[in-house]
C-alpha cells in the first residue's frame, strides 16, 4: 500500500518519535497532521518537515478539547499514538502507587480515550499504531510499573484488531532511543546509562526516534499486517537473556 495522499494523524507529533514518525510519512507521500500541547514546539516541527505536514495544538489530555478536535469534518486513513508517559518507575518496595496511577492515567487511560474519540473519524480499512515500550517484556529492575502499564496496551492490540476489522490495529514497542523522554535525568548519567545500555546491545548503540519511525511507517502501509507488536530496541532480548 502506497502513503501517498493517505492522510495520517499523529498525535503527540511535536517532537521524539511523533516528530520522526510524521517527517517519515510525509517523505513518503502522507498528508500528515501532528498534534501536541506547546504551539511553538509544533509549528517549529512542522517547519522543519518537508512534504504536507499541517500542526494543530490539541491537548490530548483535556476531554473537551480532543472532542472538538475529532468533532471537525474530517476523516484520517491512519492513527498514530506517539504521547509518551514518564510516571511509574521505581522499586516496587518503594514505588509511589499515586505515581503509577498517574503513569496509567497519562499514558494508558489517556490512549483509549483518544481511541474512542478519533474512531468515528477514521477510514474503514484505516490502521491504528500504538507506541508501547520494551519495559512490557524486558524484565528489568525497577520498571514493574512502566511494564505494566505498556503492558497493558500491548495486549489489547490483538483484541482490538479482531474487534475493529478490517481496519488493522498494531503497536510498535521502543527500547532504550534517544529522545528528550530522558532529558529529565542529568546528562551525565543519562550519557553514562546511554553508553552502558549500547555496549550490551547486540547493535553496539542505542535506538534513534527515526529507527522507531522506520517501524511505524512499516505498521501504517502494510496493509496485511494487523494484531502485531513490533520490538524495536536494538536486540534487548538478546541482551538479557529474556
Amino acid at each position: 500500500m502506497t502513503l501517498t495522499g493517505r492522510r495520517v494523524l499523529v498525535l503527540g507529533g511535536s517532537s521524539g518519535i511523533g516528530a520522526a514518525t510524521a517527517a517519515l510519512l510525509a517523505a513518503q507521500g502522507a498528508e500528515v497532521v501532528i498534534t501536541g500541547r506547546d504551539e511553538a514546539r509544533l509549528a517549529a516541527t512542522a517547519a522543519g518537515i518537508e512534504g504536507k505536514v499541517t500542526a494543530r495544538r490539541v491537548d490530548a489530555a483535556d476531554d473537551a478539547a480532543l472532542t472538538a478536535f475529532f468533532a471537525e469534518d474530517t476523516t484520517y486513513d491512519a492513527l498514530v499514538l506517539a504521547l509518551s508517559g514518564g510516571s511509574g518507575a521505581g522499586p516496587i518496595a518503594t514505588l509511589d502507587l499515586a505515581e503509577l496511577r498517574g503513569g496509567f492515567e497519562g499514558k494508558f487511560w489517556l490512549h483509549l480515550r483518544i481511541l474512542q474519540a478519533a474512531l468515528p473519524r477514521l477510514a474503514a480499512d484505516g490502521s491504528i499504531t500504538f507506541i508501547t515500550a520494551s519495559s512490557a517484556r524486558a524484565a528489568l529492575p525497577g520498571t514493574a510499573g512502566l511494564a505494566a502499564i505498556n503492558g497493558a496496551l500491548e495486549a489489547m492490540v490483538g483484541p482490538l484488531a479482531a474487534e475493529l476489522a478490517p481496519r488493522r490495529v498494531n503497536a510498535v514497542s521502543p527500547g532504550v532511543i534517544a529522545t528528550p523522554w530522558w532529558d529529565a535525568m542529568p546528562a551525565e548519567q543519562r550519557e553514562a546509562m546511554f553508553a552502558e545500555h549500547a555496549a550490551a546491545l547486540p547493535v553496539g548503540r542505542i535506538g534513534q526516534a527515526e529507527d522507531v519511525a522506520q517501524a511505524v511507517a512499516l505498521t501504517t502501509a502494510n496493509g496485511f499486517m494487523t494484531g502485531q507488536v513490533i520490538e524495536v530496541n536494538g536486540g534487548l532480548s538478546l541482551a538479557t537473556g529474556r
